[in-house]
C-alpha cells in the first residue's frame, strides 16, 4: 500500500548504510534516529480533521481516511505536517469521477454551493499545489484518477489520447503493449499522472530526446466552470494564441484537464547510460555545454557537482568498489572535486550507438575519464527508488529538500554557488549545518537547469523544523531571483513558489494571467490561493461573507 505520510510503497525500503550514516554525521552531525512511535498514527491524523461541511453528492467521500490522504503533497512541509500531525484543514471531501460528464457535474456542484475545487493526481507536488487554504469556504479535493484510459491511438500521426488521470506505469504499460513509448519519466513517475504533468510543465529525465511535456502535450479537453475548453491537435499552427500554452502550467486554476493527447514514439530498440568523469567543475561544465550545443541525438545528459559526486560514491555502498574506481580515476587526474556526467542514449541500436560514440568522443577532448555502462546500468535500475532514501533519511533524524531553476550558461556556475551558499548561512541562523550538492540535470543549448539538494538534521520540534524550513526556501528562492533564474523549471510554482513569481512575470504578465483565470473560473473556485501571489477577488470576497456570517 502507499505510504500515507511518506514515499511510495511502504513495502518498499532504502537502508542507509552505516558509512553513508557515519559520512552524514561527519558533515552535519550525528541525529538521534526516529522510530514508528515519534510521528502521530494514520489513526490520530484521521481523529484530528473536522466534520465535513459539504452537502451530499454521490460521487464524494467524506470519511476522514480519503480526506487525510488527500489533504497534501510530497513537500518538506507537506511531510512535517502529516509526520506531526498537524495537517491543519484537510479537504472536506473527495470525489472521484469517471468521465468528462461526471467533472461538469461537480463543477456545477461547486459553484451552486460555492465550494472550492482542488484537482488531485498522484499526489506528488512538492510545491504546495494540493494545501487546502485557511478559508471559510468548504473546499473538495477532485480525483483524476479514474479517468486514466488508452482512449485512441493514431498509428499514422503517433498520438495517443488518455484519460489526463493515467499513472505513468499505467500510460508506458498501454502504450507499450502497441510499440510505442511517451518517454517521460520524472523522478516521481510511478505515482505521478499525466494530467499532473501538463498542468505543473513537468520535464522528464531524458527529456533531451523526448522533449519536456509542452513537446508532448498535442491537445486535449478540460472541463471548466465557464464551459469546455477543447484543443485541437495540429503539428503546428500560426492560428492566433496556441491554446495549448494556456493550459500548460495553469496548476488547476482554470478548470480540470480531463482528456490529453500526446506525441509518441516507437518503444526504443536500444537504450544505455554511461558515466565520464572530469577532473574539476569548470572542465566538466565546458564539456557537457558542448555535448548540448552539438545536438548529437543523446536522451540524457546529467552532471553533478563535485559534492554531490562525492555524496554518490559515499552513499553507493560496495566500498571496496568505490574504493578502487576512486583510485584508478585520481590516477587519471580525477581526485577530489571530480565531476561526474551521465549520457543516456535511446532508439534504433546502430544510430544510438553511433550517437553515444559521438558524445564520448567529444567528452574526451575535455579530459572526461570514460568507465563504462556499469554506473549508468545501476543509475537506471534506481531511477525512480532513489527518492525512498527521504523516508530513510527521516527514520535517522534528518531530512532532505530540494530547489530548482533555469538560467542562460553564463550564469549556471554563479547561480549554483549562490544557491548553495544561501542555504548554508540560512540554516545557520538556527545554529546548524546542511549538507548541499547540485547538478544540471536538463541541458538546453541556451542554458541548464540548477537542481540543488539539501541535507539538514531534524529538530524533533514540528515548530522549530518548520521554522528551519521557511529560512531556508525563503533564502533559497531568493537567491534563485537574484540570479536572474527561473522560480521553477519542473516542478510548478504552487503556493510555495507564488510569491517570487512576479519578479519572472512581472506586473503585466501577473495581471494576464489572473484575466485568463478569471475567464474561464469568473467565481474563483479552483484551486484558489495557488500560482498566482493573491487569491482571485471573488474567492477573497466569499470568505469575507463567510467569516462575517
Amino acid at each position: 500500500m502507499r505510504r500515507w505520510n511518506g514515499w511510495g510503497d511502504d513495502t518498499i525500503h532504502f537502508a542507509l548504510a552505516p558509512d553513508a550514516l557515519a559520512f552524514l554525521a561527519q558533515r552535519i552531525g550525528g541525529s538521534r534516529s526516529r522510530d514508528a512511535g515519534d510521528d502521530a498514527s494514520f489513526e490520530q491524523a484521521c481523529a484530528a480533521v473536522a466534520p465535513s461541511r459539504l452537502p451530499p453528492h454521490r460521487l464524494i467521500d467524506t470519511g476522514a481516511a480519503v480526506r487525510v490522504r488527500h489533504a497534501l503533497g510530497q513537500s518538506l512541509p507537506d511531510w512535517l505536517k502529516l509526520r506531526y500531525g498537524r495537517i491543519g484543514m484537510a479537504p472536506d471531501g473527495v470525489a472521484f469521477p469517471e468521465s468528462a460528464d461526471d467533472v461538469r457535474e461537480l463543477l456545477h456542484y461547486a459553484q451552486r454551493y460555492r465550494v472550492a475545487l482542488i484537482p488531485h493526481g498522484g499526489g506528488t507536488s512538492v510545491a504546495g499545489h494540493l494545501t487546502v487554504e485557511d478559508s471559510a469556504q468548504p473546499v473538495l479535493s477532485v480525483s483524476t484518477t479514474r479517468m486514466c484510459r488508452l482512449h485512441h491511438l493514431d498509428r499514422e500521426s503517433q498520438l495517443a489520447t488518455f484519460g489526463a488521470g493515467v499513472f505513468g506505469p499505467d500510460l508506458e504499460a498501454q502504450l507499450r503493449a502497441h510499440g510505442y513509448t511517451l518517454g517521460h519519466f520524472p523522478q516521481s513517475f510511478e505515482y505521478s499522472t499525466l494530467g499532473g504533468w501538463i498542468v505543473t510543465r513537468s520535464s522528464g529525465q531524458q527529456s533531451l530526446r523526448y522533449g519536456r511535456i509542452e513537446q508532448l502535450f498535442a491537445g486535449g479537453v478540460m472541463e471548466t466552470p465557464s464551459g469546455r475548453l477543447e484543443i485541437q491537435t495540429f503539428p503546428a499552427s500560426a492560428a492566433g494564441t496556441d491554446l495549448r500554452e494556456i493550459v500548460l502550467g495553469s496548476e488547476g486554476r482554470m478548470g480540470i484537464l480531463t482528456e490529453a493527447t500526446v506525441r509518441v514514439t516507437p518503444a526504443p530498440e536500444y537504450e544505455a547510460f554511461h558515466a565520464v568523469f572530469y577532473p574539476d567543475w569548470k572542465s566538466a561544465e565546458t564539456a557537457v555545454r558542448e555535448l548540448a550545443q552539438a545536438k548529437l541525438g543523446l536522451s540524457m545528459l546529467r552532471l553533478s557537482n563535485g559534492v554531490e559526486t562525492q555524496t554518490m560514491l559515499a552513499l553507493a555502498g560496495h566500498k571496496k568498489l568505490i574504493g578502487a574506481l576512486e583510485a584508478y580515476l585520481s590516477l587519471r587526474g580525477c581526485g577530489e572535486g571530480k565531476c561526474m556526467l551521465m549520457l543516456g542514449t535511446s532508439g534504433g541500436k546502430p544510430q544510438a550507438r553511433a550517437a553515444m560514440a559521438q558524445a564520448l568522443k567529444l567528452a574526451r577532448k575535455r579530459g572526461g575519464v570514460h568507465i563504462g555502462c556499469k554506473m549508468g546500468d545501476k543509475w537506471k535500475q534506481n531511477r525512480f527508488r532513489n527518492v525512498y532514501l527521504r523516508n530513510a533519511a527521516w527514520e535517522h533524524g534528518y531530512v532532505i529538500d530540494t530547489v530548482e531553476t533555469a538560467v542562460d550558461w553564463p550564469r549556471v556556475e554563479s547561480t549554483m554557488q549562490a544557491v548553495e551558499a544561501a542555504a548554508k548561512q540560512a540554516l545557520a541562523t538556527h545554529g546548524e549545518m546542511v549538507h548541499t550538492y547540485t547538478h544540471l540535470s536538463h541541458l538546453y543549448a541556451q542554458g541548464a537547469s540548477v537542481y540543488t539538494t539539501f541535507v539538514y538534521r531534524l529538530a524533533g520540534n514540528f515548530d522549530e523544523d518548520m521554522a528551519r524550513w521557511r529560512t531556508l526556501k525563503g533564502a533559497v528562492s531568493q537567491a534563485i531571483v537574484d540570479c536572474g533564474g527561473t522560480i521553477s523549471h519542473q516542478h510548478g510554482v504552487g503556493s510555495d513558489h507564488a510569491p517570487y513569481l512576479a519578479a519572472e512575470k512581472g506586473a503585466a504578465g501577473i495581471a494576464a494571467m489572473a484575466a485568463i483565470f478569471r475567464h474561464f473560473d469568473p467565481q474563483g473556485v479552483m484551486n484558489p490561493g495557488k500560482l498566482l501571489p493573491d487569491a482571485q477577488p471573488a474567492v477573497a470576497s466569499a470568505q469575507a461573507r463567510g467569516m462575517a456570517a
